[in-house]
């Protein structure tokens, strides 16, 4: 199979996708029917986060949702027998990359079940996992959940912190496309008080000038809402960031928005931590708790309750499963 040429940066830059299921199942899967019988609540859970993020790794939906790696492993392969999850592994310039998961026939079946929809209104093709595998923002998807998954996992074992909304960038232009179209919109909080946020995940691909101009809408988007979340950006490198820094920082000002920005320098596996830099002249590192007391004028973004356009598959899904600990 011939290989695709790698993004550039970010965590997709190690590796090609290719989109071969690697692993057999049987041609014909259990019906809707049947196959609620069989699934706990984690697993339609799994399913929906799958159709909202498009795409998750082992080890992100371990971090999620299991007490160890094992078990999500052995639970994954059940799910994927069942056709309820797709995979597939990238080709990887050194090493092995982790099985990455999409959703499946089964689970696309038994999601527009629940929602009372037409599978094809859902938007689920037979080609769905080969579009995500080869998608040239594959790198760019991955660490957005990266980050995200991360945020999530944290709260598990911090009583006080929590990731309360997480919305993908289709849910995100969903609400406010005509204006805005984040990477990911989430409110984080660890005590008081929250912090309503916009993110931005940079991977370096994009002109410091094409950047720059996200953010007129931005501040379009704080006048036309009176709402005004923090918008976050995450870049790859610190040198990436430092020239984000020099050249958003007077446009920023102008605008009247509250930016922080980080790199994956210092976000790797905490992204909770003391990383981000509010962009303003002689900004230290802060948190992301510390980041929402500095700006006390932050609000949660506009249209984020229910409407009667809603489906089941349009509301916010929980970032942590009902019952991270359950069965298998």
């Amino acid at each position: 199979m011939p290989t695709l040429p790698r993004p550039a940066h970010g965590p997709g830059s190690r590796y090609t996708a290719r989109a071969a299921v690697t692993r057999t199942r049987p041609s014909r899967h259990p019906d809707v029917a049947t196959l609620a019988r069989r699934l706990t609540g984690r697993d339609l859970w799994l399913a929906r986060m799958l159709h909202e993020h498009r795409v998750l790794t082992t080890h992100q939906i371990a971090r999620l949702a299991y007490t160890s790696l094992r078990s999500a492993q052995r639970r994954l392969r059940t799910l994927h027998q069942h056709a309820v999850v797709d995979s597939f592994r990238p080709l990887t310039a050194s090493g092995s990359a982790p099985e990455h998961y999409t959703l499946g026939p089964a689970g696309a079946a038994l999601l527009a079940a629940h929602a009372g929809l037409d599978l094809a209104i859902l938007g689920w093709r037979p080609t769905h996992t080969g579009h995500i595998a080869y998608s040239p923002s594959l790198g760019h998807d991955l660490g957005v959940n990266e980050l995200l998954t991360h945020l999530a996992a944290h709260t598990r074992d911090t009583p006080k912190a929590a990731l309360a909304l997480w919305l993908s960038e289709r849910s995100c232009a969903r609400r406010w496309g005509d204006i805005v179209r984040p990477d990911a919109y989430a409110h984080w909080y660890d005590g008081d008080p929250l912090l309503p946020f916009f993110l931005e995940y940079d991977t370096g691909s994009q002109p410091l000038a094409r950047v720059e101009a996200k953010l007129v809408g931005y501040a379009a988007f704080t006048t036309a809402t009176g709402s005004r979340p923090a918008l976050l950006i995450h870049t790859r490198t610190q040198s990436r960031d430092q020239a984000l820094r020099h050249r958003l920082a007077p446009a920023a000002h102008e605008l009247d928005l509250r930016v922080a920005t980080s790199s994956a320098d210092f976000t790797t596996t905490d992204p909770w931590g003391p990383w981000w830099a509010p962009l303003q002249p002689g900004a230290h590192r802060t948190t992301l708790t510390a980041l929402a007391a500095h700006w006390p004028s932050l609000t949660p973004a506009s249209g984020l309750d229910p409407t009667d356009a809603d489906t089941a598959l349009t509301l916010p899904v929980p970032p942590l499963p009902p019952d991270p600990g359950g069965g298998q």
